[in-house]
């Protein structure tokens, strides 16, 4: 227990360092904890250990990991209004499908035909580079404000059309359609229509009279759903987002709760997912062959723009706009991380492979942000009290509370 204890202060205080290197460099925490896990997962490698050093294989540490990936994309989907998303429908469909395909493409034909790996390791790299990073993505809409405007809905609403075509891709190229995949879909389909009634009815019978029990019956559901798509050979953040589009009606008519759930999901679980994610980064991997990680990086983001920047400039015509969706889609992470995971597992990449799409993913869920942060921040579409340079009264309560 005491090891335990130990690895987990560890964590947390890597995790309070990102916390003041972002309020500083004013930019979104959770980039700065993947670099604080790269940089510790290197200055462990230089003392001669490993990741295993830090813990990041530890079945407790993998586990809230995860659950900090399957809360936060439940948060992500909890924002998307069903009002907001009706009358976004053809642009986020639109710039989702084509943020798929285009890297999906690109990165397939790269890996095969510049890099020579063969064919199912090429389809494997276009999967793994297809993603847009729903956890960044979200946390940047957080840290910006945009998460409350029609702007950055429809930012999370493309990026859930591009997962879920990653997603499908994976399922149809790699995985076996059986009788657990037709399991899975029918429980969560059922879930899905009767979740919002069922919600409604326990807060109104028992909310507020006992313990959290909102709280409990929502992540009750999404480790179940979860476990049910790990069962079926899927992933659990799939079923965490459709179960937080579900829910934003019922989530969003009370903010007290909701604030206090990302309090408890952004202050104490993510950091383990993002650190942790960063301490798989092989720095002396992408030294040793760095031209690797330079064309596969420089072909999901150039596939990635040359794909979405004339798209989104049918329904965006300010440069800054276009510019800073184009980037926070070419990010990579959650669903890069698991396809590339998936790839080594069974067997269709190698280690080295495997090495360079992680380093990639993690690699395009830093620059691509740092560079629409940065450069093409749209200040006129922040928030008033964000614009202002102060924090908004939500963030004043989660502020008080974490």
């Amino acid at each position: 227990m005491e090891h335990h204890l130990t690895i987990a202060a560890l964590w947390l205080g890597l995790a309070v360092i990102s916390a003041v290197v972002a309020y500083h460099l004013r930019i979104s925490i959770a980039l700065v904890e993947i670099c604080v896990g790269v940089i510790a997962a290197a200055g462990t490698s230089f003392f001669g250990g490993t990741a295993d050093s830090l813990g990041s294989n530890l079945e407790w540490l993998r586990f809230l990991a995860i659950s900090g990936a399957v809360l936060l994309t439940f948060l992500a989907g909890a924002e998307l209004e069903p009002d907001v998303i009706r009358t976004k429908l053809q642009e986020v469909t639109v710039v989702g499908l084509v943020g798929f395909f285009a890297p999906f493409l690109g990165c397939a034909a790269i890996a095969r035909y510049v890099l020579d790996w063969d064919l199912q390791a090429s389809l494997l790299c276009g999967v793994a580079l297809s993603t847009t990073s729903m956890a960044v993505v979200y946390a940047v809409m957080l840290d910006t404000g945009f998460n409350r405007t029609d702007y950055g809905k429809g930012i999370l609403g493309a990026c859930f059309i591009n997962d879920l075509g990653t997603v499908i891709a994976l399922g149809l190229l790699f995985a076996p359609f059986t009788y657990k995949t037709v399991i899975f879909i029918a429980v969560t389909a059922t879930a899905l229509a009767v979740l919002p009634t069922t919600s409604r009815w326990l807060t109104r019978v028992y909310g507020h009279r006992t313990a959290a029990i909102r709280t409990k019956w929502v992540m009750f559901i999404l480790f179940g759903l979860g476990a049910l798509a790990i069962w079926s050979e899927s992933e659990p953040v799939l079923p965490a987002y459709l179960v937080g589009m579900a829910l934003a009606e019922f989530s969003n008519g009370d903010a007290f709760w909701i604030r206090r759930l990302r309090t408890l999901t952004i202050g104490f679980l993510t950091p383990f997912y993002f650190i942790r994610a960063g301490t798989f980064v092989s720095l002396s991997a992408i030294v040793a062959a760095p031209m690797v990680f330079l064309i596969l990086l420089g072909g999901k983001v150039l596939s990635k723009i040359l794909g979405l920047y004339p798209v989104i400039g049918l329904y965006r015509q300010q440069r800054d706009e276009r510019w800073y969706y184009t980037l926070l889609m070419s990010t990579g992470l959650t669903f890069g991380t698991i396809s590339s995971l998936y790839g080594l597992s069974h067997g269709i990449v190698t280690q080295g492979q495997y090495s360079f799409l992680v380093a990639v993913v993690i690699g395009s869920a830093v620059v691509p942000t740092l560079i629409a942060s940065f450069a093409f921040l749209p200040r006129h579409l922040l928030p008033e009290e964000k614009a202002r340079g102060r924090a908004t009264p939500k963030e004043e309560g989660l502020s008080e509370e974490g």
